[in-house]
This record gives structure tokens, sequence and C-alpha cells, in this order.
């Protein structure tokens, strides 16, 4: 059995964390933390069936884990995961503090870093990717919510060299559940019920350096984007609308090839045929990446639509299918395909 600890369990993405390892048939949770609800049980926060205890964060014993999953706040995350390796234990964070590979970059969108010198041992846990990478690692950055769609949907296509322009547009709208379980203003039912609305647009949105970063990993070139999201009225859930030049020379067919000869053999990204696109119904509640494109209608123009659970593809699904493979287990485990 792997033994699995938990920084942060009562959040959103801790919850599912919980619920997977329910039906995980190689681990079981030493420990889950909770600052705020230390003494309780998840059953006591959420309507569900698991009587896992949360302890002070003071209290967990990182040496009894083999893995540590950091369901903690940007800034918060790297000084913990300097514990968690000098306790032996294996990392998986889940905030951005490890994923953006330049320093300077990182503390341009956020803050100053506490822990830069894990920087070149982090890897950036995007599974379909970076498996092998992954297989080796003891410190896993999972990658943002947001980047993980339009990562997965590009990648092959900016590694053929098909990609044209100097800028990608992508439109995302999210889940409210993608703010976190922090209530504010923003997310009350008033304000989002009957609503739809775009917040730090253009290139604004913290996930934009992490995007860019790994874009331009596949060109081989940097590349810019402009990038919008939006705030949708239900729980999970995140479709992005990525606006595309390709080499006029590659029609739908060939366009579908590349990426379905990129996931061959992939169980989480599915391709979708011409003629259907991705929407939420197709991954939510699983740790599927839906990918669909369309003509835009003039030649080279393409919409490539990407759809996932931003709780699970976009965070804890995508952490736990890391940790199955650090461990040389079924990449499935505990997961809903």
């Amino acid at each position: 059995m792997v033994k699995i600890g938990i920084v942060g369990a009562a959040g959103y993405t801790g919850y599912e964390l919980v619920s997977m390892f329910a039906r995980h048939a190689a681990a079981e949770i030493v420990f889950a933390t909770s600052s705020s609800n230390a003494g309780q049980r998840m059953s006591d926060i959420y309507a569900c069936p698991f009587d896992t205890p949360l302890i002070d964060p003071a209290n967990a014993s990182l040496d009894s884990a083999d893995v540590v999953f950091l369901c903690t706040p940007h800034g918060a995350s790297a000084t913990w995961a300097k514990q968690v390796l000098g306790a032996g234990a294996r990392c998986i964070d889940l905030s951005a503090d490890l994923r953006i590979r330049d320093l300077r970059v990182y503390e341009k969108w956020y803050q100053t870093h506490t822990a830069p010198e894990l920087l070149p041992r982090a890897v950036y846990g995007l599974t379909e990717i970076y498996r092998d990478a992954v297989a080796g690692a003891d410190l896993v950055a999972n990658p943002g919510c947001y980047p993980t769609g339009p990562i997965l949907g590009l990648a092959p296509l900016l590694r053929a060299g098909i990609v044209r322009g100097d800028r990608i547009i992508i439109d995302a709208a999210s889940g409210v559940s993608g703010a976190g379980a922090t209530p504010s203003a923003t997310v009350h039912f008033v304000s989002v019920h009957d609503n739809y609305s775009a917040y730090k647009p253009g290139h604004t949105h913290r996930h934009v350096p992490e995007i860019e970063q790994e874009l331009s990993a596949a060109a081989g070139t940097p590349w810019r984007i402009v990038f919008t999201p939006h705030l949708l009225p239900v729980s999970r859930g995140i479709l992005s609308t990525i606006y595309v030049d390709l080499d006029p020379a590659w029609d739908l067919a060939h366009i579908l090839r590349a990426l379905e000869e990129a996931y061959a053999g992939e169980t989480f990204v599915h391709v979708l045929p011409a003629g259907k696109l991705a929407s939420l119904a197709h991954v939510v509640n699983t740790n599927r990446c839906a990918i669909s494109v369309v003509s835009a209608g003039a030649p080279g123009e393409w919409i490539i639509v990407t759809a996932l659970d931003n709780l699970v593809k976009g965070a804890a699904g995508q952490a736990l299918q890391n940790m199955n493979v650090m461990f040389g287990l079924e990449e499935t485990m505990g997961l809903i395909a």
C-alpha cells in the first residue's frame, strides 16, 4: 500500500482526493490536515460517507507517508515541499509554486519564491506529455486547471510545426468551484446565477505564463497567448475555445490524425471525430480531457475546443494519475475515464 498524506484536505481539491482514494486499491490515507477544520472529520464538512479525520498541519507526521499531496495556497506550498522532501517522502504540489521554471517569471506573476532551489527538481506533471519524467520524480508540480486543456489540444500541433502567426487566442470558461471553497462576493449564488462574466482578460491571469511556458516548450520557440477566462454558472468543468492559424496545407483529417496519433493509447484524452464538439457533458466527474477541432471558415483558420473537469483532470485526478505513474501502479487506479 502507498501511504498518502494530504495537506489542506478540506478544500474542494482535497475532498476530491479523499473520494478518489476511497476507491483506490493500492493506497491508504495516513493523514489529512486542515488548519480551519482540525478535529473534525470529512463527513462533518461535506455530505459524504468519508470519515477521514482532519488534523492540525503542525501534527502531520510527514515521514509516515510515501507521498504527500499539497492542496495549499501559492506561496505556502514551496515551504511545505521542502519539509516533505526532507522527511523522505515524495511530493505532488497542486499550487503554482513549482510550475514555473523561470524564477523571475514566477516572481513577476506571483510573489517572492520561498524555495527557488526546488524549481530545477520539480517535474511539470502533465502526465500525457511528461510521463517518463514523472515516473522518476520525487517532486511533481501538478498543472493548473486552465492550462491543461489548451496545452493538450495544442502541443501535438506545435510539435508538428504547423502553427502559424505570432499569438494564440484562448477563451476559457470555468465552473464556480475553480474559485475554491473560500467564499467571496464574486462567487456568491446571486452573483453567479443567470450570469456569465469575463475576468482578468488578455494577458493578466496568473495561468498565462504557465500556458506560454508549455506551448513554447512544445514548439521549441517562444509563443504568446491572449487568454480570457470566464465564470460559468455551473459547479464544475472548464471549456476552452482556442483560435489558431495552421498551415493551410493541413485539412481537418490531417489535424485530427496528428492529435489521434499523439494520444493513441491514452485513456484520459479523447479526440472527438469530425463534426463533434467537446462539451462539459463529455467530461464532468471524470479524469477525461475531450478535444475537438472545427474550421473557422477560412483557409488555415481553426478552432480547437477542449473540455475537462477542473477538479479532476484539472487538479486532483491528474495528481492521482501522476502518483500512479510515480509508484508504478496502473495509471487508471482510483480514476474514472
